[in-house]
């Protein structure tokens, strides 16, 4: 599986207060986020949950090959049937991202991209079911599926205490967005922008700031 620049930035940029300690991460991937979020805080312990097996496999060796491995336990599970043994003070996902768009033939590539396996829906029940009192799931979607995250985060009484708006380019609309959500939260949103490039191939210094302890070459 391919990692992404903004997952990446999702794993840089997400909130991790010293409170937390026990973290969730759904749909794992390669285990891209974990390893970002153990290398930024050493307090914390994470559960990662991966579908797919192959992807499993891959962050399984991701994992025993980096310093953080007695940090990080991964299970190969369904989320919607996965049975946790405490609840989390921080979920991350980076979700299957397309509801509405048209299939591929490649169907473990259409689970990974589409919400097929996960509906927004069902995360949001995953994160109701799952998080402590005052845990916060962080979500990363594209912008049009992100007005829809919105409205359904609002009817079942959700609200977002922070989000980063993602631009490809400075001359390029917002296309991605790191949603940070709370139940029954009361504070303001903070909300932040990001701009990747300044041009073809040219870091924004916001970017290199960012992303600086985790890639070997800005």
């Amino acid at each position: 599986m391919k990692v992404s620049t903004d997952a990446c930035i999702q794993g840089a940029w997400t909130p991790i207060y010293e409170s937390v300690k026990q973290v969730l991460d759904i749909g794992a991937g390669t285990g891209l986020l974990s390893l970002m979020l153990a290398q930024r805080a050493p307090q914390i312990y994470i559960d990662a949950v991966e579908l797919d097996e192959h992807a499993a496999i891959q962050a399984t060796e991701n994992i025993a090959a980096s310093p953080w491995t007695e940090r990080i336990n991964l299970a190969q599970a369904d989320i919607k049937v996965y049975v946790a043994e405490e609840k989390y003070d921080l979920i991350i996902c980076n979700p299957p991202f397309f509801k509405n768009s048209l299939l591929g033939d490649d169907s473990k590539r259409n689970v990974a991209r589409h919400t097929i396996a996960l509906s927004y829906e069902d995360l949001l029940n995953s994160c109701k079911a799952r998080l402590a009192t005052g845990g916060s799931a962080s979500v990363l979607l594209p912008y049009s599926e992100y007005q829809y995250w919105q409205t359904l985060i609002a009817q079942h009484g959700w609200q977002e205490t922070a989000q980063l708006m993602i631009r490809p380019r400075r001359d390029l609309a917002v296309n991605r967005v790191v949603s940070v959500i709370q139940q029954n939260g009361n504070s303001a949103i903070k909300t932040q922008e990001l701009t990747i490039y300044e041009q073809a191939g040219v870091y924004t210094e916001a970017f290199k700031q960012l992303l600086a302890p985790f890639y070997l070459h800005l």
